[in-house]
């Protein structure tokens, strides 16, 4: 951590979000902040005890700080996971207690998990037993019927209690049955005030928020009681969003890269994916958004995926999108909002 901001990585992050935030998209988003915390998708327990634990765990060296999200219920598999993750150089373990879909249910895990909070104390126990790494945990503020305060405060203090002191709240409730994770991300509505209650009535547990925050001025409003904010889809579909983080959020002296620069130090990633026979659109997908609202955005975005899962292409497919990118755009640089200060002490 630089003496010039001395913030925590969490007080900016990027949502675990299945099929998106895979190890390609973290690398580019590296390229745009140094500082925000980044998440893996849900991995579940199973797939990396008895599947392909590379495939699962694998990541850059550039991606750091870089959490894992696990998926699962039983301590002795999670533990276990833990323990592999730690070797595999992660910073952070995560359990998956927010996500609604039928394919977490089913395993018992995910949103599920708030109905059982003695469960999660236990595996939260088990994974912190098992590494020395920080132990968190990502939830709604209720399921289905489950949705009073006081079983919010029930569910936390709870786990608390186990040892975990680092809560990932989703200020949205989720119903397990009736609604799409989709819809579940959308139609519950947002309720910040009980995200700041928690922070108020459990000073000592660090509180992030994450629901709905679509910039960086949203961030640095809620960041004045949260200890840390998540940004999700925003952060996918317009990624630029990130390039100010760490001037804006995090306080450091550095410029923010153009999105020229940005595509620049991606390329070389990318190069040595195509060279071991990745599709080029495997990692420059998770790019589709850079130029969201600019001139020059159609033209990528077709360029990129009409061309970009074609065998055989490679960079040429990517200098040819950014030549229908006008020069203004590709070399723009975030402007320092008026109404924003960096947290960090000067």
């Amino acid at each position: 951590m630089s003496a010039a901001s001395p913030l925590p990585p969490h007080t900016l992050s990027v949502a675990p979000m299945m099929d998106w935030t895979d190890r390609h998209c973290r690398v580019f988003h590296r390229t745009l902040t140094r500082r925000t915390l980044l998440y893996t998708e849900m991995v579940t327990s199973g797939a990396i005890l008895h599947g392909d634990r590379e495939r699962h765990l694998g990541f850059d060296a550039a991606e750091h700080p870089v959490a894992l999200q696990l998926g699962g219920s039983d301590p002795v598999a999670l533990a276990e996971c833990a323990r592999i993750a730690q070797d595999y150089g992660y910073d952070e373990i995560n359990l998956n207690c927010g996500c609604p879909s039928d394919r977490v249910q089913n395993g018992s895990f995910g949103a599920c998990l708030m109905g059982t909070p003695d469960v999660v104390a236990r595996a939260v126990e088990a994974m912190r037993g098992a590494t020395t790494l920080p132990v968190t945990v990502k939830h709604r503020i209720g399921i289905d019927d489950l949705d009073s305060y006081e079983h919010l405060t029930r569910f936390v203090g709870t786990v608390a209690e186990a040892g975990c002191g680092t809560f990932i709240v989703h200020a949205r409730k989720a119903w397990l049955s009736g609604l799409s994770p989709k819809e579940n991300r959308e139609i519950p509505p947002l309720r910040y005030e009980l995200v700041q209650q928690l922070k108020t009535d459990f000073p000592h547990l660090t509180m992030i928020l994450n629901g709905g925050v679509l910039t960086l001025e949203d961030a640095q409003a809620h960041l004045a009681w949260a200890d840390g904010v998540m940004l999700g889809r925003a952060a996918y579909q317009n990624p630029y969003i990130l390039a100010a983080a760490d001037r804006d959020v995090f306080g450091e002296a550095a410029v923010p890269p153009t999105r020229r620069e940005a595509i620049e130090a991606f390329l070389p990633y990318v190069a040595a994916q195509v060279e071991q026979g990745q599709p080029l659109n495997r990692s420059m997908r998770h790019t589709l958004g850079l130029f969201a609202g600019q001139g020059g955005a159609r033209h990528w975005k077709r360029t990129l995926s009409e061309k970009g899962h074609v065998p055989g292409a490679g960079l040429e497919v990517v200098r040819e999108a950014m030549a229908g990118v006008p020069d203004s755009v590709l070399d723009a640089r975030p402007a320092l909002q008026s109404t924003m200060q960096a947290l960090a002490p000067a």
